[in-house]
């Protein structure tokens, strides 16, 4: 047996090798500059790792294989805006099969003084884990296929590699068992790597806190290419990754997760209230109570224009309600009669499920689908977008609600959810983690646009974006103007164009920002991970 294995093992390694040869014959026909980074960095892959890899399906360059190349720089990506041809693409991408992949990876772009993005679910807002427009010449290391899961019940805890779906770390945690679960998004398809690393809220962060509130431990690559778990990063190190924002310390491998406990019956619902049903009205009593309800109930708000009727090209505001309670729907009732008794909830509005179907109901998926279907792993949102983010301290008046109003319906497909904080988001100290916005904060907005013919109205739908926020300003909180880093937003200011990073990092993280900096400073002084709005190493 042992000598069949030394023979299979000689075989893929030779049958490898040989990849390897005819991919560095093939990039000799390249553009000798593009071609010689290529090479380069193949034989370099090759020196300083296992080279048992397949070349054909791990390394991507437009040069060689462009289809294949397309795909590997689109399947993930979600903002069509940072796809055109006018934005820069990397010089190839690499996708690492193991974690000393990553680490080799980090050690030749060092080496060959190469610039990294790094990729885990492709949800970055402003395409950060995928173009470079402070420098051109950038290669992707795209995490996707390391997505292993090892769920412990007996410790109540996971690692979870950072190529995974939030969706697919949720399916294997409820096949193992049905009452333990995960804080973290509602969006299944998001990279658990770069979700975490900026807070990752979800509709059981009232209950249990950010997803990265219930992190144990990690594993990092650094800038000198060494694997360091929590003990070996430090606990600075390991409190800036918890929610200081991706590509700024290192390539996150792994996440150690903490389980939390999960009902048997999850309740959830929708309710839709548009302006004639008294819509503006129910918005303003959600905005005093949201923030204070039982900690197993979390209601989202969901607001964009809607027609009046069926067939009618008028138009109005809908208000969609969607709540997900964990306990059954008779305790919800006497809830919500208690609490918001405003919405008008009934019995017939609520849907008991499991807490792993509860979680699909509200990403969206048919009814009937199965928890397989969270496996996919891709996401259904492709479209060219703008967002950003607002925290709110204070009940928006009712002025202010008509206001906004005029202003959705100025654009063609505006959206914008408006997230409730409290519980134990209000408890859990703002310097806790670098993720500032707890005690005190209502309810957390986030802010869309949406268009589907590329650069031809763009403009338009940027300028009614920073227009309406422009609005919101004297609604919303102040000193500073809070923002989610996991929605990045690029108008807020970037490294490298005469703007103090202040001016971004103070909206992000508050007084945590500063703490970042000398983490930085200390523990990635050449600056090795960056992008245009990554941790600086220091303030002028």
């Amino acid at each position: 047996r042992n000598k069949n294995q030394k023979m299979a093992s000689a075989i893929i390694t030779d049958a490898n090798a040989f990849l390897v040869a005819l991919l560095l014959l093939s990039l000799s026909h390249i553009p000798f500059s593009s071609s010689t980074i290529q090479q380069d960095f193949v034989m370099c892959l090759v020196d300083n790792s296992d080279a048992s890899f397949p070349m054909d399906s791990s390394f991507f360059t437009r040069d060689l294989n462009a289809s294949s190349y397309k795909m590997a720089l689109e399947t993930s990506a979600q903002n069509l805006r940072y796809l055109m041809p006018s934005n820069p693409k990397p010089e190839f991408i690499f996708e690492p099969l193991y974690e000393t992949h990553v680490q080799a990876a980090v050690a030749c772009a060092k080496k060959l003084q190469l610039h990294l993005r790094l990729r885990s679910g492709g949800h970055d807002y402003e395409g950060l884990s995928y173009v470079s427009e402070m420098e051109t010449a950038f290669v992707i290391v795209d995490l996707s296929k390391l997505r292993h899961i090892n769920v412990d019940l007996e410790s109540n805890t996971a690692w979870v590699h950072a190529g995974a779906s939030i969706g697919e770390v949720y399916y294997r945690i409820q096949e193992k068992s049905k009452v333990h679960g995960f804080p973290a998004g509602l969006c299944t398809s998001l990279g658990i790597g770069g979700h975490i690393i900026g807070g990752a809220y979800g509709s059981m962060m009232r209950k249990f806190g950010l997803g990265a509130d219930n992190v144990l431990d990690a594993r990092i690559v650094d800038a000198d290419g060494k694997i360091l778990n929590r003990a070996a990063m430090g606990e600075d190190v390991f409190w800036a990754i918890r929610g200081g924002g991706g590509g700024s310390f290192g390539v996150i491998l792994a996440w150690k997760i903490k389980l939390v406990p999960v009902p048997e019956t999850v309740t959830v619902f929708t309710v839709t209230k548009t302006l004639e049903q008294d819509g503006t009205r129910i918005l303003y009593k959600w905005q005093q109570v949201a923030d204070k309800l039982d900690e197993d109930l979390f209601i989202r708000a969901i607001i964009q224009p809607a027609s009046k009727t069926p067939k009618s090209k008028e138009r109005t505001i809908s208000v969609s309600y969607q709540g997900q309670f964990l306990g059954d729907a008779n305790r919800l009732m006497q809830v919500m009669q208690r609490s918001f008794p405003q919405l008008g909830l009934m019995k017939k509005d609520c849907v008991e499920t499991s807490w792993i179907k509860s979680l699909m109901y509200i990403a969206g998926f048919p009814s009937t689908a199965p928890p397989e279907a969270l496996l996919d792993g891709k996401s259904l949102f492709k479209n060219y977008f703008k967002a950003k983010s607002d925290y709110v301290e204070e009940p928006i008046p009712i002025e202010g609600l008509e206001g906004l109003w005029k202003k959705l319906l100025e654009e063609d497909s505006p959206l914008t959810i408006w997230n409730p904080y409290g519980g134990m988001m209000a408890k859990i100290p703002e310097t806790e983690t670098p993720f500032p916005h707890r005690s005190g904060t209502l309810f957390k907005i986030q802010w869309l646009t949406l268009w589907q013919d590329g650069k031809a109205s763009e403009a338009k739908h940027m300028d009614w974006m920073r227009d309406m926020y422009s609005y919101m300003e004297q609604y919303v909180s102040k000193s500073p103007r809070a923002a989610y880093v996991n929605y990045r937003d690029l108008d807020l200011g970037m490294n490298g164009k005469g703007s103090d990073a202040r001016e971004w990092g103070n909206k992000y993280f508050k007084g945590n920002f500063e703490r970042l900096v000398k983490i930085k400073a200390k523990f990635d002084p050449e600056n090795f991970f960056r992008h245009e709005q990554s941790i600086p190493t220091g303030l002028e």
